[in-house]
């Protein structure tokens, strides 16, 4: 059998989903998806994979005391190891890029958790865990802290979005906290997912529907709303994911109620939004960027869409792939 292409993690019905747990899928030479395997695993939310051995990583989104499961990166993915979150509902893991460190983000409680990696890149005992307190303006969304993307900068050190109390979290190589401690945001903006490049953070605010860039002292450098479009609803925008194209120039965000994909052109801390295409789907939570196709997985549609690019502006969706609540698209 081919390589797959593709491994697409979501919600099962144990997790107020209808998906099977990570479902492995091939790219056909026209970019249509097709299931080749399947793995049962309960609510593999995001799925990430060892930068050098042939291993996969999800978290497992559990209320109480979520998971971290680890299977061997094969036609059909082979469960090898499950431990423990460290905390509740954990919605993403980053693995660094020596492969000695595993980090969880715990969106339940705030809790961050951080796994040293053996040789065999499987999790060794007695994770670190790093609880947090605070909150944002927002009553109903901002109670208490929400770990909700855990990225490892190009200085080594982690970075955690907290979209409950509108801070960047960070934490030295070998796991130190930061002896400055977090860095603060924009009340009520509601980090999401975010990502380094060329000396800059751009950030989702899930809570106030905007992009915002940092310069590398986390200084505010600019903001733009993350869609033009406020949906047959006329709803807010929740955004969710971000990624830049393969040469830098673009930087692609989805958008939630809306149900797009917005495109800017990036220019340091100038974002020019040059392009908004339907995402193919409902509730468009995560997509990767391969090469001249873009996969996103629409949740509340049961479907995996690939938009082709074309100069870098995604066209309207031409494929998807039918698979139960997907959350998460890992290019292999």
């Amino acid at each position: 059998m081919p390589r797959p292409g593709l491994v697409i993690g979501g919600y099962t019905p144990d997790t107020a989903g209808s998906g099977p747990g990570l479902t492995v899928a091939r790219a056909q030479a026209d970019g249509r998806l097709e299931a080749v395997a399947e793995t049962s695993v309960s609510g593999p939310s995001f799925v990430a994979a060892h930068p050098r051995l042939p291993l996969l990583y999800a978290v497992l989104e559990r209320e109480g005391n979520g998971g971290l499961a680890v299977f061997a990166d094969e036609a059909v993915p082979r469960p090898l190891a499950e431990h423990s979150s460290g905390g509740s509902l954990p919605c993403h893991l980053a693995i660094d890029p020596e492969g000695r460190w595993l980090a969880i983000a715990n969106y339940g409680d705030g809790t961050v958790t951080a796994y040293r990696l053996g040789e065999d890149g499987l999790p060794e005992p007695g994770p670190l865990t790093f609880p947090h307190e605070g909150r944002g303006p927002r009553e109903d969304r901002q109670e208490g802290p929400h770990a909700h993307q855990a990225v490892f900068g190009p200085d080594g050190a982690l970075y955690v979005t907290d979209l409950g109390t509108d801070e960047v979290r960070r934490f030295l190589p070998g796991m130190r906290p930061h002896p400055g401690g977090p860095v603060r945001l924009a009340p009520g903006s509601g980090p999401r997912h975010f990502l380094h490049h060329e000396g800059h953070w751009y950030v989702t605010g899930e809570l106030d529907g905007t992009v915002r860039v940092y310069d590398g002292e986390w200084r505010e450098a600019g903001v733009v709303r993350a869609s033009g479009d406020t949906g047959e609803s006329g709803g807010e925008n929740l955004p969710s994911h971000i990624a830049l194209s393969g040469d830098g120039r673009h930087l692609y965000v989805a958008n939630r109620g809306p149900d797009t994909i917005s495109v800017f052109e990036v220019d340091g801390p100038r974002l020019t939004m040059v392009a908004e295409t339907p995402a193919g789907g409902s509730w468009p939570r995560h997509f990767a960027v391969d090469g001249d196709r873009l996969y996103v997985a629409n949740q509340r549609s049961d479907a995996v869409a690939m938009l082709a690019l074309k100069d870098g502006l995604p066209e309207p969706a031409e494929q998807a792939l039918a698979v139960g609540s997907p959350s998460c698209v890992l290019i292999r």
